[in-house]
C-alpha cells in the first residue's frame, strides 16, 4: 500500500496523533449522525428519564463523579479491543448522538409548555461553553484514543509486533483514565451549578 507523503515522513508520535484526529473526526461525524436519526416521543421520554435518573441517584448519593466514571471508562476500555474497539466505539458514539437528540425533543417539548424569558449574562453563557466544550473535548479525545489504539494494536497483531505495543496500550488506557476522571470531575461541577 502506497501511502501519502505526509504519512511517510512522520514520525512514531506524529502518526499517533495523525490517527487519534482521524478517528476523533469520525467519532464527531458519527455522533452528528446519529443525531439526526428521529427518535420516537416514547423512545426519548425513556432515554431522557434514565439519564435525568442517573445523575438524581449520583447527586444524591454524593457518587455523582464515580458514577459518570464508571460508566464512560469501562465503555472507552472496550474501544480498546484490536479493530473491534473501532466499530463498538462508533456505534456508542452514534448512540450518544440519539441521546443528544432524545433530551433536545423532551427539552423542547417541555420547554413549550413552560416557556419563560432566562437572564443569562454573558459570563454565565462563556462559562456554560467553556464547561461542555471541556467535558466533550475530554470524552471524546479519550475514545478516539482508544479506537485509534485498537487499530493499532491490531496492525500489530497482523505484523507479529504485538509485544512492543503493550506499553503504549498502557500509556494510553492511563492517559484515557486520567482525562475521564477529570471529564468526571468537570461534567459534575457543570451539572451541580444548573448548567
Amino acid at each position: 500500500m502506497d501511502y501519502p507523503q505526509f504519512w511517510k515522513v512522520a514520525s512514531q508520535r506524529r502518526k499517533r496523533i495523525y490517527s487519534i484526529t482521524f478517528v476523533l473526526a469520525l467519532s464527531i461525524l458519527a455522533t452528528l449522525i446519529g443525531l439526526l436519526v428521529p427518535v420516537s416521543p416514547q423512545e426519548a421520554q425513556l432515554i431522557s428519564d434514565q439519564l435525568n435518573q442517573t445523575v438524581t441517584n449520583g447527586t444524591a448519593n454524593g457518587t455523582l463523579i464515580t458514577d459518570i466514571f464508571l460508566n464512560n471508562f469501562p465503555l472507552c476500555l472496550l474501544m480498546f479491543v484490536p479493530l473491534a474497539g473501532f466499530g463498538i466505539g462508533m456505534f456508542i458514539l452514534f448512540s450518544t448522538g440519539q441521546a443528544f437528540r432524545a433530551v433536545f425533543e423532551i427539552q423542547a417539548a417541555n420547554g413549550v409548555a413552560t416557556a419563560s424569558s432566562v437572564d443569562i449574562s454573558a459570563t454565565t453563557a462563556i462559562l456554560a461553553l467553556s464547561l461542555i466544550g471541556a467535558v466533550f473535548l475530554l470524552e471524546y479525545v479519550s475514545y478516539a484514543i482508544g479506537m485509534a489504539e485498537s487499530i493499532w494494536l491490531f496492525r500489530r497483531l497482523l505484523q507479529n509486533r504485538w509485544k512492543s505495543e503493550i506499553k503504549y496500550l498502557l500509556f494510553f488506557i492511563g492517559i484515557v483514565a486520567l482525562l475521564l476522571i477529570i471529564g468526571s470531575i468537570v461534567e459534575t461541577y457543570t451539572l451541580s451549578i444548573g448548567l
